[in-house]
């Protein structure tokens, strides 16, 4: 789960580090307001879950209410890099000194938590040489020792001046890391302003979306109308479901075999639009639950079923196909493989059905290549 910037900001704050004074607003009027209290110069900051908003210009400088309030109003619904723009930060303008990088990342390699630092910040990060971060993996057991932030603080070339209230910080945004159960906790840049203090002016959170059950103050932040729609979908009806960007939409039962099936429909020379795994014993109110999410996603063009019998018995799938397409309006073809547990019973009952949308095949590869020309078909009409 992603965090917006002010959310982000206001666990910053709860953990101790310090962050630019700032209000929430949803409307023009209400950024004045905050722009009005705050005092000026302030800045319009476009609260999206990605990053690239200063280039897009979702970032801006107000010097008067008038001008905060047309910023506002210019960055409310504008389209960056593919999400609208419905809240914005108002924040008091910061004096920037000089701006580094730093970040808490859980390395899935080493299994443990990698605390990062550079002296060169801002909009360009990605741009920056690999030997201009300094690294450091935390042993989680025994957590952040003070000198091993000391030494990161040292090591990152940093303002000598500065690289203990720095590696403070690190510490702070350590402890964060923890609490949160986050995968991810970034502040770029991290500024040092005119007078030698040190800011978070930036701040991005990835919390582990397995541990939000204790975390509910983190749950509550969740934002429905930024995430995917499939996805979000999915997530209502309990479905396991990952948007991907191509066209033939896959449904199996068990997370291997899905995987497998992805990998048999590259080779089949298609695209899959999602990953989307029904479990181990889906009836049919399931299956009917997870088509209408593959369905959701426009892109798709063909449908694959892969149905391995074990705990899941092929008929009951069958009756959950049929009873999807008597309730929802499926105007794509689809493939359905079964093999296993009453596979012979689910394959008839489809036979008997009156669905020329339609198509079962005996072998995974067979579905692969007819559910991938069936595609093609259907993308080119």
């Amino acid at each position: 789960m992603d965090l917006l910037e002010y959310q982000g900001k206001q666990l910053f704050a709860e953990h101790g580090v310090p962050v630019p004074e700032g209000r929430h607003a949803t409307t023009a009027k209400e950024a004045r307001d905050a722009a009005e209290e705050l005092g000026y110069p302030v800045v319009i900051k476009a609260q999206v879950q990605i990053g690239g908003r200063g280039k897009a210009g979702g970032i801006k400088l107000a010097n008067d209410a008038d001008e905060a309030e047309a910023h506002a109003k210019a960055i409310l619904g504008m389209d960056i890099r593919g999400l609208t723009v419905h809240e914005i930060w108002v924040e008091r303008a910061s004096d920037i000194g000089a701006e580094y990088y730093a970040a808490v990342v859980f390395d899935r390699s080493a299994k443990k938590p990698l605390l990062m630092l550079s002296a060169a910040g801002g909009m360009d990060i990605e741009a920056v040489a690999e030997d201009k971060i300094a690294r450091l993996h935390v042993d989680p057991l025994v957590g952040l020792r003070a000198e091993e932030a000391n030494r990161l603080a040292s090591d990152s070339g940093i303002d000598p001046d500065v690289s203990e209230p720095v590696a403070a910080m690190l510490a702070k945004l350590y402890d964060l890391f923890v609490a949160t159960d986050s995968m991810l906790v970034e502040v770029n840049p991290l500024i040092v302003t005119g007078d030698r203090q040190v800011v978070a002016l930036d701040a991005k959170v990835t919390v582990d979306d397995n541990a939000l059950f204790r975390q509910p103050k983190v749950a509550e932040m969740r934002n429905p109308s930024a995430e995917d729609p499939q996805e979000q979908m999915a997530k209502e009806r309990g479905v396991t479901y990952v948007k991907l960007d191509g066209e033939v939409g896959i449904l199996g039962n068990g997370a291997g075999l899905v995987m497998s099936t992805l990998d048999v429909i590259a080779q089949a020379g298609g695209r899959p639009a999602n990953f989307l795994d029904v479990g181990g014993g889906a009836k049919a109110e399931e299956i009917v639950a997870a088509l209408e999410v593959l369905l959701s996603d426009p892109k798709v063009k063909a449908v694959l079923f892969n149905i391995f019998g074990g705990i899941t018995r092929c008929d009951e799938v069958a009756r959950g196909i049929l009873q999807a397409l008597e309730q929802i309006d499926v105007r794509v073809p689809i493939v359905v493989r079964l093999d296993g547990t009453n596979d012979k019973e689910g394959r008839q009952i489809l036979a008997d059905a009156d669905a020329p949308q339609l198509h079962t095949a005996k072998t995974m590869l067979e579905a692969a290549d007819m559910v991938v020309a069936l595609a093609r078909e259907g993308a080119a009409a």
